[in-house]
């Protein structure tokens, strides 16, 4: 069975849920991400990057 479950919140590629399997991630804030954007490295200016002090 295939069920539409939402969109990437990243690129807005629809993400399914395909015999009980989620093709894609949903993070700890709700966010809804499919795979390729959510293993993309984070811009250092983008608002959820995370803290480093190597980036200027």
């Amino acid at each position: 069975m295939r069920e539409l479950v939402g969109e990437c919140e990243v690129c807005r590629k629809e993400i399914y849920c395909e015999d009980g399997f989620l093709n894609g991630r949903l993070d700890e804030g709700g966010r809804l991400t499919c795979f390729a954007c959510a293993e993309a490295p984070a811009a250092p200016d983008a608002p959820d990057a995370p803290d480093d002090p190597n980036v200027r």
